[in-house]
Order: C-alpha cells, then structure tokens, then sequence
C-alpha cells in the first residue's frame, strides 16, 4: 500500500493521535506490572517476570513507533494488533483508510 492512498489530514491526525494513544496504552501496561508485582510469586520470580515483560513491551509501537507516513498503514495495524487502539478509534480518518485497515485486520 502506497502513502498516497491516504490523505494529508490522515497522516496529520495520527501525528496528533499517537501521544494519547501510547499514553492510554502504557498506563494499561503499568497497571498489569502492578499486577504482576502484587502476585503470589517470589520475589526474584516478580522481578524476572517484569524484566522480560518490559523488554518485550518496550518494542511495540503502543510504547515506541517510527514515525513515517509511509509506514502509517503498517503503525495503525500494529497499534490494533497490540490492543493500543481499536477499529473505533479510527472514527475521524478518512473512508479509504477505515476501509483499508478494516480490510487487513479482517484478513
């Protein structure tokens, strides 16, 4: 898929969007580290566990993303694959992009 399929306004919306976006997902995040931190395991296991959880974490584009026109589509997909967002929040962008994405997701 090529950048031009969607529009400036798509590209200048997710620019305004994405900081909300990863800051609603790192606070799920923080909260499921306090979870895992109040459990029943041992300490050393608690902090193994959210070591590697934090690492894995850190590598998703809901905490870190490159930001590329280009790689609108792909970014948009991966928040969806990652629980960051939802197909709802993508209620402002325009048709050929809902479309596009609806379409890859469903696939």
């Amino acid at each position: 898929m090529h950048e031009e399929r969607f529009t400036k306004k798509d590209w200048t919306l997710f620019r305004e969007k994405i900081a909300g976006w990863q800051e609603a997902y790192m606070d799920r995040l923080n909260k499921e580290y306090i979870e895992l931190l109040s459990g029943d395991a041992a300490p050393s296991e608690k902090f193994w566990a959210l070591e590697k959880r934090i690492k894995d974490d850190k590598r998703k584009k809901g905490v870190r993303i490159q930001m590329s026109r280009s790689d609108l589509i792909y970014n948009i997909l991966g928040l969806i694959g990652e629980g960051a967002i939802t197909l709802d929040d993508l209620e402002e962008f325009s048709d050929e992009l809902k479309e596009a994405v609806k379409f890859l997701v469903e696939r």
